[in-house]
């Protein structure tokens, strides 16, 4: 397989989420079960309930991905599974240590699959519905470009609450990987 800047800036951007999400949840655990889920009048409330939403949103936008005639071997079909009527506000792991798993398989998996990804797969145009109904069409890459940034806009939110609660989780900044 060939590559480009275009795909390996997909592949820099996988290999950072999953070294994110790993400190981010390595904070998270200084903290017990109640602090985690303290309201802490964040969008979604608590700490817990952020990741659990960036998990949620991760399995609606790969699933998306799956449907654009894609080989998807990395994710197992259980992986991207969700409940009939999930939306954006489920709380589909409750139990820490599910959620944690559940984020270390899904980031293990999307470096899997962006390893794999051929490089015309993001200059392809990308056709769903999102989550009202409204048909969409865009390039491939504007919506890997969302996927990526979503995650990142969402981690913030949880630093900060971290912060807030005493807890630092350190550097982490995407330029720390280079």
């Amino acid at each position: 397989m060939t590559t480009n800047a275009f795909s390996d800036n997909y592949r820099f951007l996988a290999r950072y989420n999953r070294w994110f999400n790993g400190r981010l949840y390595d904070a998270c655990e200084k903290l017990d079960d109640v602090e985690r889920k303290r309201d802490r009048g964040a969008f979604f409330g608590s700490i817990h309930h952020t990741l659990t939403h960036l998990v949620l949103a991760d399995k609606m936008w790969l699933q998306r991905f799956a449907r654009q005639a894609v080989a998807f071997e990395a994710f197992p079909p259980e992986l991207l599974t969700l409940p009939e009527g999930s939306d954006y506000t489920s709380d589909l792991h409750p139990d820490w240590h599910d959620l944690k798993r559940t984020r270390e398989a899904l980031d293990a998996a999307i470096e899997a699959w962006v390893a794999e990804m051929p490089d015309d797969f993001l200059t392809r145009t990308m056709r769903y519905s999102n989550t009202k109904g409204v048909q969409r069409a865009h390039p491939m890459w504007q919506a890997m470009t969302h996927f990526f940034n979503h995650q990142t806009h969402h981690r913030g939110q949880v630093t900060t609450l971290l912060m807030q609660a005493g807890v630092d989780v350190g550097v982490t900044d995407l330029i720390a990987l280079v």
